[in-house]
């Protein structure tokens, strides 16, 4: 059998060579076994995760549908058909989910509707973007509303005790990270120690949440559906209040005072501000500690600079809420001094040519292959400010641990170790917060000054709404 065409007015095409044709194949032929009728098209979104996006003529009538796969370089902080049950569950509840329609086994995937409207509120006015969040305060407090019983007695994952419901999804993300984790990661493990000792207190609260919050579609000032319960369980419903103040940098929900005393005023349960600064913290670690792992060690289908530059912008978030918490003023760091070195020329001019093929007129017309190439052309850009300010920013980064450890570690990568050596031995008191918070601030300033030069999309970041 044949893969279908990709209508050029709905899709780009794809480079079989970067996503196999057998993966098409197979779920064409479970599409048309399974859902029915006949596929007209279908394509890969050309992203680091396997989705695809599948146009079916059923009795007359053309389906949009979504086939959601597995990721590729990290483990899923829950099962994908987790997430599948979950998202089935609140769509049979009247809550906007897109409908689901099965399991794929190879590749291991799920099917859902295609949903219209949007992900972000660009050219929409200001009176639909109110509108719409309220619509979602709404919807977040009916789905905490719910029975959470029918939900853990399907699968979906819950802790021992209500006590214990803000605390589950750390744990989760926490065993990923020990079972991938292949070098040292003294901030994440500073940051889990300080959790262990000062942990969300969810007062019992339990309720089925999304966690990753603030993801949904919208259109005229309605919520079309929410998307991507990947994260989502049964837990403390202050986790969704929090986590969505990370994506508020990039989509703009509002004012959260104003959005909380809403969502009071719609749940009639009472805004726990201690409880969001520790699972906002708490969140915040969550792209270093699944991610991390791939920073370091990147496999080929891994978008490097986008989880690169995820995992800097959060941990920048980290010490901010942390900060904000212990009521602790961080510092800045100076802008490095830019040095040619002998590669500099090359590396730039990689860059250049990269973008040339990857943005504009000249850009290649593959889609995968163009998304590829863009992604690679951040990474020459990355090289070449690591050249540019590399060896500076290692050199501050040894003088902090210098004055921290009474020595100076012969290179950056022994200083990790020892560093985190360091916090593994302060883990137990945290004698030395303050003065770790400050040192990881600054080592988070600069490596986000790597990401790119200086005023690029990637090297810039967005500070978070604060509480206080």
């Amino acid at each position: 059998m044949g893969v279908a065409n990709v209508r050029p007015s709905l899709a780009p095409t794809e480079p079989m060579t970067e996503q196999p044709l057998q993966d098409t194949q197979q779920v064409q032929t479970w599409l048309e076994a399974n859902f029915g009728g006949t596929v007209t098209s279908i394509w890969r979104q050309p992203r680091w995760r396997p989705v695809w996006f599948a146009e079916v003529e059923r009795d007359g009538q053309s389906h949009s549908l979504v086939v959601r796969g597995d990721r590729t370089d990290m483990p899923l902080i829950f099962p994908l058909r987790h997430e599948m049950t979950l998202q089935a569950m609140l769509h049979e509840r009247d809550i906007a989910t897109p409908a689901v329609h099965g399991w794929i086994d190879e590749p291991m995937a799920y099917v859902m509707d295609r949903v219209g409207g949007q992900q972000h509120f660009e050219n929409t006015s200001d009176a639909d973007r109110a509108s719409a969040v309220d619509d979602y305060l709404q919807i977040l407090a009916r789905m905490h509303a719910l029975d959470v019983e029918p939900f853990a007695t399907a699968g979906i994952m819950r802790a021992e005790s209500p006590e214990l419901s803000g605390l589950l999804g750390l744990r989760q993300y926490e065993t990923v990270y020990r079972s991938t984790k292949n070098g040292p990661d003294p901030f994440m493990e500073f940051c889990l120690g300080w959790l262990r000792r000062n942990p969300p207190q969810s007062k019992g609260r339990e309720s089925v949440i999304c966690w990753d919050s603030g993801q949904f579609h919208n259109a005229d000032g309605r919520i079309v559906a929410v998307l991507d319960l990947e994260i989502g369980h049964i837990g403390d419903p202050m986790m969704d209040l929090a986590a969505w103040r990370m994506r508020d940098t990039i989509v703009g929900y509002g004012d959260f005072p104003t959005l909380y005393a809403r969502y009071e005023e719609l749940s009639g349960t009472e805004i726990d501000i201690d409880a969001l600064m520790r699972h906002h913290f708490a969140f915040t670690l969550t792209n270093q500690l699944a991610l991390g792992q791939a920073v370091r060690r990147p496999n080929v289908d891994t978008d490097l600079m986008t989880n690169m530059q995820w995992c800097y912008e959060t941990n920048l978030f980290a010490t901010e809420a942390l900060a904000e918490i212990l009521q602790v003023e961080l510092p800045t760091v100076d802008e490095p001094e830019v040095r040619e070195g002998r590669a500099s020329t090359p590396v730039e001019h990689m860059a250049t040519v990269l973008k040339s093929l990857s943005v504009g007129d000249g850009a290649v017309d593959d889609e995968f292959l163009k998304y590829r190439l863009r992604s690679l052309f951040r990474e020459a850009r990355h090289a070449a400010r690591a050249i540019e300010i590399g060896d500076q920013v290692s050199n501050d980064d040894l003088d902090d641990l210098h004055q921290l450890l009474g020595h100076r570690p012969t290179d950056w990568f022994t200083g990790e170790a020892e560093l985190e050596a360091f916090v593994l031995a302060d883990a137990g008191t945290g004698t030395y917060d303050e003065e770790l918070l400050v040192l990881f601030h600054k080592r988070n300033l600069r490596a986000h000054q790597l990401l790119g030069p200086p005023g690029s999309a990637m090297a810039t970041h967005l500070p978070i709404q604060t509480f206080r």
